[in-house]
């Protein structure tokens, strides 16, 4: 029996996986955490099989409890469930310890599967991450691109800068103060060496980093 924890400030959707999840004659959904902190308190406690990670919930930084959960299980299997595309935060997951990744609005028809296949100790990436982790592996340059630069904290301000979001409304997402907001905000332009949210934007959607 694979013993699941799922991850997810959103109680509607924690109830769709816990019912797709359930359905399974070898699949158990052994608890569910709303945050955070209430993810890492259940992982310290509980034995799980595999967990599902929403890397976007409100307060601390979703890659980084991600990079908390394998050092305090480092054998603990974790799928991402995000709404995050793929090209914005699957690498990122995958090199921070993720066994793999899986956008929501795939998760109804392939999370079992998924579930399934990272129990088991596999990956489960999709064949665009995989080119992706390729082209990182083979092309130096990747390395050379400016976002690459940036912590996930600073990618992930970055992103939702470009998605046309104020530093005000970013802080209250994210659970998180104006001034920390804007510390990163800064810290985005200098090492990209931009000067205005405007080419934040700019480069994000040349670059397809939003949509």
């Amino acid at each position: 029996m694979i013993r699941v924890l799922i991850a997810d400030d959103h109680a509607m959707f924690r109830d769709g996986l816990r019912k797709v999840l359930t359905s399974c004659p070898d699949i158990t959904v052994q608890d569910e955490a709303a945050d955070p902190q209430e993810v890492l308190a259940k992982i310290r406690k509980q034995p799980f099989d595999a967990v599902t990670l929403d890397v976007g919930m409100p307060g601390r930084d979703g890659i980084d409890v991600l990079k908390e959960i394998k050092r305090l299980k480092p054998n603990m299997r974790v799928l991402v469930v995000s709404m995050h595309p793929e090209d914005q935060y699957a690498v990122r997951a995958i090199k921070a310890g993720a066994s793999g990744y899986l956008s929501k609005n795939k998760a109804a028809r392939e999370l079992v599967d998924a579930i399934r296949m990272v129990a088991a100790g596999k990956k489960y990436i999709s064949p665009d991450v995989a080119e992706q982790l390729a082209m990182e592996l083979v092309d130096k340059k990747a390395y050379e691109e400016p976002h690459k630069r940036l912590s996930d904290r600073e990618y992930q301000v970055m992103c939702m800068i470009a998605s046309g979001k104020s530093v005000k409304n970013i802080a209250a997402e994210l659970a998180l103060s104006v001034s920390t907001i804007s510390t990163n905000r800064v810290r985005v332009l200098t090492k990209m060496n931009l000067t205005s949210n405007a080419e934040i934007t700019r480069y994000a959607l040349h670059n397809r980093l939003v949509e």
